[in-house]
């Protein structure tokens, strides 16, 4: 599975964003879908996960009640739509896939994305 994220940028404090992650070289609907985060000088760390089916989603402490994690298998591509962005959020989103059908919310992915950058102002 090869997984290109998009839609980062710069963003003032308070804002929202879209990152998109769009996967090809399988089948889409098998795989659990991830989001994580890494800022500078910090360990990657998870930010939201949603099931092969997209019925269950599940989201870290930090960002739940402001980020949601959706997919359109149709168009194989997962969605993390943050909302009331906070200088703290500033970091590189990488998606990651799991051949799975549980959500998982540790770092175990199988396959990673590149990173895309979002920066929060404040």
């Amino acid at each position: 599975v090869q997984l290109q994220a998009s839609g980062g940028g710069l963003v003032q404090a308070g804002g929202s964003l879209r990152l998109s992650c769009t996967a090809s070289g399988r089948t889409f609907s098998g795989y659990n879908m991830g989001w994580f985060r890494q800022a500078p000088g910090k360990d990657r760390e998870f930010v939201a996960a949603i099931t092969w089916s997209g019925g269950t989603t599940y989201a870290a402490n930090s960002v739940k009640g402001r980020f949601t994690i959706s997919r359109d298998n149709a168009k194989n591509t997962v969605y993390l739509q943050m909302n009331s962005l906070k200088p703290e959020d500033t970091a590189v989103y990488y998606c990651a896939a799991k051949y799975t059908r549980v959500v998982v919310t540790t770092i175990s992915y199988d396959y990673w994305g590149q990173g895309t950058l979002v920066t929060v102002s404040s």
